[in-house]
């Protein structure tokens, strides 16, 4: 009996998931100098590979990291922590993935665990930009996840980071596409460092403040 002309592998290798359009727009090409990317909540990498296409150097953090470390082990430029994120104090879990430094980007996709939704903004760097997308009330009926505690509440996501962050865009709603859900999505930035004074002293520096106090004091 003849074989077929193209018979099925065994083990076919997963097709990786495509980055999140969301993503995809608010993540910017990294500065000539470079940048770091925290990806927290990782997964198998699909943004990771996005950073890195664009520049930036990498932070991932999940759970289980096997497929984030063998990306690691192709490219310096990664780095893994293994975390489980809702073990113990959410600010203790974000100051160890801090502590190398901030980042001038971080991303969650398709996570939500509220004890650490006013940490993130401390993880920026001045200027640095938060890009957060997962699922929201509604979903429930299209599919996973249903249990409201992964689940958004209407305006949520600007709400918490109200005061930390200035909003860049924010969406919410039910979407067909890539399949039927309720999501809601948001970018934001922390504030610029402030603007440099000049140095003091030097004549003209001098006149000017004379003269400013002294008006100033009239």
């Amino acid at each position: 009996m003849a074989e077929p002309a193209n018979p099925e592998p065994a083990n076919p290798e997963p097709v990786p998931a495509a980055p999140s359009r969301w993503v995809s727009r608010f993540l910017p090409a990294a500065e000539t100098a470079g940048g770091r990317v925290l990806d927290l909540a990782a997964g198998r990498g699909r943004h990771v590979r996005l950073a890195r296409s664009r520049g930036w150097r990498v932070t991932a953090v999940d759970r289980e990291t096997g497929p984030l470390a063998a990306l690691a082990a192709e490219d310096g430029a990664i780095a893994v922590l293994t975390m489980d994120l809702e073990a113990g104090a959410a600010a203790d879990a974000m100051q160890t993935v801090g502590a190398a430094g901030a980042f001038d980007i971080v991303v969650v996709c398709n996570y939500l665990h509220r004890p650490l939704l006013p940490h993130l903004p401390a993880l920026l760097n001045p200027g640095g930009r938060l890009i957060y997308e997962t699922f929201m009330l509604g979903n429930e009926a299209y599919g996973r996840p249903r249990n409201p505690d992964f689940l958004l509440r209407p305006g949520e996501l600007p709400a918490a980071f109200d005061g930390l962050l200035t909003v860049l865009a924010f969406e919410q709603g039910y979407e067909a596409a890539p399949s039927p859900r309720v999501v809601q999505r948001y970018a934001g930035t922390a504030a610029p460092a402030p603007a440099a004074l000049p140095p003091a002293g030097g004549e003209s520096g001098t006149r000017g403040g004379t003269r400013g106090g002294t008006r100033g004091g009239k």
